[in-house]
């Protein structure tokens, strides 16, 4: 007899396949079940196991039915589905086991433990596949590029079992701004949706755009999508005129912003460009995506560097340029020691009073102003002059020590003998 699988008669064939004559003669007791069928969840590509428990099997038999599409799987010992993936095995005949291996998405479903009694006994368990979530790169954004100002809309698909949901966030960790038609801005750590649109986007909002993919069954998967946003160059100058005196090492700084990355140089003002050498040292640090900071050290300066430094910053969308203008401090002056060598380029912390720092100066502008210091001869110690005096008596002799006038010394002793009396006259008073 043949039996077609999808007809209205299929319990009566899936009987006659396995009916044994004679089966009901001489049973003491009707098989029945012992335990229900545990239904399973297992993810794709893993193994799969229904276990249906029958008691007072006898002589009748156990099938195996997939309950959706009405396929026999197998008959007691015997499979018979064309499916590679499924076997069949029992336990005393008690326990019997279907088993599918690798199971695929269409594995999903019903599947029914029968015995060929009359009636028919069966029990169902069900199978659910279940898939980790995977991005469709055919339907997600790729790296995009937008002017600052305008509109970008990313898209992230996922599919998987049960369907994912997808969230946005930026690699950074920086807020993502939302805004709204209404001109409401929102700001958010993360976005919920399949699609993610940046409207009026300004070069903050440059990085990249992680698209996750979650549904509860590992691993999560994400894409990494980067929006650059494009404009022309900007310089910022901290200081446009910066003053120093000769001898000491001068910085000139430019910030620039730009995207794309810009060419970035300096120039003097005899249009001679400035590149590294024993006089320069030309330096450039990124901050960020689209941030660079300019940095000019000029070593040692002399008459012949003071004038004009241009910082210049090209890029596709246009140029911009600043200049920062150089001049001549007066600092103060140091009479050498006889004997004594200073080479030409010193280290500035060897002779720190030709720095020329506004610190300096003030304090030996205070210092003059109280009063000068003459070192006593034969003495460690400086002797103070009146306040308006200056130091015009000191010498050096020829052992490279100072040494003060005989003449000076007595109209020392007389100023400080006049100004005594002046304050006993005050007291007196």
């Amino acid at each position: 007899m043949t039996c077609s699988l999808m007809t209205r008669t299929l319990i009566i064939c899936f009987l006659l396949l396995f009916a044994l004559p004679g089966n009901h003669v001489g049973v003491a007791f009707q098989p029945e079940f012992a335990e229900p069928i545990l239904n399973l969840t297992v993810p794709l590509g893993r193994d799969a196991t229904f276990t249906c428990v029958v008691r007072h099997l006898g002589g009748y038999r156990v099938g195996w039915v997939k309950a959706d599409t009405k396929a026999i799987q197998a008959i007691h010992d015997h499979v018979i589905t064309h499916n590679p993936r499924v076997a069949v095995s029992h336990n005393d005949y008690s326990t019997w086991n279907l088993h599918i291996r690798g199971v695929q998405e269409e594995d999903r479903g019903s599947y029914m433990c029968q015995i060929n009694t009359d009636p028919m006994q069966s029990q169902m368990g069900h199978l659910d596949v279940v898939v980790p979530p995977d991005i469709v790169n055919e339907d997600t954004s790729g790296d995009v590029m937008v002017p600052e100002g305008g509109t970008v809309k990313l898209t992230c698909r996922a599919r998987g079992y049960p369907t994912p949901h997808v969230q946005w966030r930026r690699e950074d960790n920086s807020e993502i701004v939302i805004r709204e038609p209404s001109g409401v801005k929102t700001k958010v750590s993360n976005f919920q949706g399949e699609f993610l649109k940046l409207s009026k986007v300004t070069r903050s909002e440059m990085g990249a755009y992680l698209c996750i993919a979650s549904n509860g069954i590992p691993p999560s998967v994400s894409k990494r999508i980067m929006v650059n946003v494009h404009f022309h160059p900007v310089i910022q100058v901290p200081n446009q005129l910066v003053g120093a005196p000769l001898g000491t090492d001068v910085t000139l700084e430019c910030q620039v912003e730009a995207s794309p990355r810009s060419i970035n140089y300096w120039v003097r003002d005899t249009g001679e460009m400035v590149i590294s050498s024993d006089k320069y040292d030309v330096q450039t640090t990124s901050k960020s995506m689209f941030e660079v900071k300019m940095v000019l050290n000029i070593r040692s300066l002399a008459k012949a560097d003071v004038g004009s430094y241009r910082c210049i910053a090209k890029n596709s969308l246009g140029e911009v340029e600043s200049s920062i203008r150089l001049y001549e401090i007066p600092g103060p002056t140091r009479k050498p020691t006889p004997g004594r060598y200073v080479p030409p380029h010193y280290d500035e912390e060897d002779y720190p009073d030709q720095l020329g720092s506004a610190e300096q100066e003030a304090e030996e502008e205070m210092t003059n102003n109280v009063a000068d210091r003459v070192p006593t001869k034969g003495g460690p110690h400086p002797t103070l002059l009146p306040p308006g005096r200056k130091n015009n008596h000191v010498v050096f002799s020829e052992r490279g020590e100072m040494e003060i006038s005989e003449s000076s010394a007595r109209m020392e002793v007389a100023s400080l003998l006049g100004t005594v009396a002046a304050l006993l006259l005050l007291l007196k008073v």
